[in-house]
């Protein structure tokens, strides 16, 4: 390969140019400001106490005076479909167990009071020092706990022998072939008239064939 075309394939585009240098200005003025911008940082707790640590971190900001730098605390959940026995149910699941997000402004006094709070073992990032998390991540994880449409945990696996517990094939035992997860329905190849019939069956009229 030619070193022009070397180069033609590494250089940005006018968009990502104009995207880069806006960043970097960004970040001069707020240095020759003195302002330090608030950006998402992600701790680490004990699993199981997200909750309680949560409380923890906002109780300490508050006595300590420092709810102008540490934002907001928030523990990613987001409701998700379970179905058990041919019942559905939803149910609250944390979407990163023993991880908070913490909108803050990070200087060595909000360091310290995070960093301290009951629970909290540490800041994710490179060495000592805690990596806020960009934009994108912060987009998508928000996306996701904001969503309003509940996730579906599929409890069944391609190849599982399971039996059809309602419906025109009711009683009949197959083998799972393919899942829909959006759809909440399941392929399943039973034996019919001593052939192998694929049927789309709902969740809901599935259970484990043991």
């Amino acid at each position: 390969m030619s070193d022009e075309s070397t180069n033609s394939s590494s250089e940005l585009s006018e968009e990502e140019l104009a995207a880069l240098d806006a960043e970097i200005a960004a970040q001069l003025d707020a240095e020759e400001s003195g302002v330090i911008p608030a950006q998402w940082f992600v701790v680490h707790s004990y699993s199981g106490m997200e909750n309680k640590v949560k409380r923890n971190i906002e109780h300490r900001a508050e006595s300590m005076g420092m709810t102008d730098r540490i934002l907001e605390v928030v523990v990613p959940t987001e409701t998700e479909i379970e179905i058990r026995s041919g019942v559905r149910k939803e149910v609250e699941k944390r979407v990163f167990p023993g991880y908070i997000l913490v909108h803050m402004v990070m200087d060595e006094d909000s360091w310290y009071v995070v960093r301290n709070s009951p629970g909290v073992t540490g800041f994710v990032g490179l060495g000592n020092k805690p990596t806020p998390l960009n934009d994108d991540e912060v987009n998508k994880i928000m996306r996701r706990i904001e969503s309003d449409e509940p996730r579906l945990k599929v409890n069944f696996q391609i190849g599982e022998h399971v039996r059809i517990m309602s419906g025109p094939f009711a009683e009949f035992s197959g083998i799972v072939d393919e899942i829909y997860p959006d759809k909440g329905k399941a392929k399943v190849l039973v034996s019919f008239f001593n052939r192998e019939t694929p049927v789309e069956v709902d969740f809901l009229q599935l259970e484990r064939d043991t």
